[in-house]
């Protein structure tokens, strides 16, 4: 027993086979095709939210950026507080405690008028 397969005439007469994609080969391309879309997009979601420049590291960049202004502030009224001293040390206008405290301090002197409390340590 033969079987006869519908097909399409040539212009030599014969008869060639049809090609057809089944249904469930398309409709497994199509999915492979969707499926394959939604994951290259949820993975640069993923690393958009988790990765060195997403959203998590950000908030870290802006807890960091705080906690770094608010030691430049500190360090800035430190500088400032540094340059009013050295100020007072100017040869132009020398302020006379300030230059009793400093040589003092350097030279490891006290006046004999001098209260020195000792602390324990």
């Amino acid at each position: 027993m033969t079987r006869q397969l519908k097909g399409l005439e040539t212009r030599s007469g014969e008869t060639a086979p049809m090609q057809s994609r089944s249904r469930l080969r398309s409709f497994l391309a199509t999915l492979a095709l969707h499926v394959g879309a939604a994951g290259v997009i949820g993975y640069f979601a993923y690393h958009a939210y988790t990765g060195d420049h997403g959203l998590v590291a950000q908030r870290s960049y802006e807890q960091q950026v705080a906690q770094l202004e608010t030691e430049l502030a500190g360090l800035k009224a430190q500088r400032a507080a540094m340059e009013h001293k050295v100020s007072l040390l100017n040869p132009t206008r020398l302020d006379p405690d300030m230059l009793d405290e400093e040589g003092r301090r350097q030279l490891n002197f006290i006046h004999p008028k001098d209260l020195v409390l000792l602390r324990s340590k």
